[in-house]
């Protein structure tokens, strides 16, 4: 079923009326009506409680917080899933930035944004409310068995509904490397999805360890990573991963990658 632009909640959580203005402005251009307000962290969690959008635009700092109190909030609420987060700031340090990125937010946009910005970010988080399901020459995308590994529990959800969207039926999460080597003890799978940096085992060493295994060895790995740097991304491409993007990404993007990789063997 398609999602009308129309039809979306947006909670525009910004401290700056002004600001506020603005990307009303650029939503009402894009087609989306329903929009409303926050100057506050604590306001936010009203209307989100009350109104619950589906999107939430926000800035990353105001006098009563920042706005990862506002994904704490939603996760202890169980909303991850249904409300979907996009950062909107000019913060540009990646060790601000990074708890986000991992966090499976959908998009962060600079300030100032350009109105192409916000709309492939509005249509990202479309694609992770409607299915659209991937056709591939190989497999039936229905039988396709996917691991996901990652750390972070709204970063898995997220890529599990990309997943679910595109067809795939079969997903099995794992909090980490070493868990993702513990199932692959007992269990195949057609392709892995990882994060990059996770404890105990991270990526690029589950990575080596399925390519130094008979059985997994040819294993297509696609890595969504939120911060490497150019050395890693070196060892990473030695590990035998397959595949790289970057976090947050556009569903779009994580489906022409996997289709590529799929048709590849």
């Amino acid at each position: 079923m398609s999602v009308a632009l129309s039809e979306l909640r947006i909670l525009l959580v910004e401290p700056s009326d002004v600001q506020r203005k603005v990307i009303t402005q650029h939503l009402n251009q894009s087609g989306i009506e329903q929009t409303r307000g926050a100057s506050t962290i604590t306001e936010a969690k009203a209307l989100i409680q009350s109104w619950q959008p589906d999107i939430i635009t926000s800035a990353m700092y105001f006098e009563d917080g920042t706005a990862d109190q506002l994904l704490d909030h939603l996760e202890a609420n169980q909303l991850e899933d249904t409300v979907h987060f996009m950062l909107v700031s000019s913060e540009h340090r990646a060790d601000q930035l990074e708890q986000f990125k991992q966090a499976g937010i959908v998009a962060i946009l600079p300030k100032p944004f350009t109105s192409e910005q916000l709309h492939r970010a509005i249509k990202a988080t479309v694609d992770l409310l409607e299915p659209d399901h991937l056709h591939l020459d190989l497999y039936d995308i229905e039988d396709l068995r996917v691991l996901i590994v990652d750390d972070s529990n709204t970063s898995r959800h997220v890529l599990r509904r990309v997943l679910e969207n595109m067809g795939v039926e079969s997903c099995v999460e794992a909090e980490d490397g070493q868990q993702a080597i513990d199932i692959l003890v007992d269990q195949n799978f057609d392709l892995i999805v990882t994060d990059f940096h996770m404890p105990e085992v991270n990526g690029s060493e589950l990575a080596q360890y399925v390519r130094n295994n008979s059985r997994h060895a040819h294993t297509p790995i696609l890595m969504v990573t939120a911060r490497a740097n150019e050395l890693q991304l070196a060892n990473v491409k030695q590990s035998g991963v397959d595949a790289l993007t970057d976090k947050p990404f556009e569903p779009e993007t994580l489906k022409a990658l996997i289709s590529k990789l799929l048709s590849q063997q």
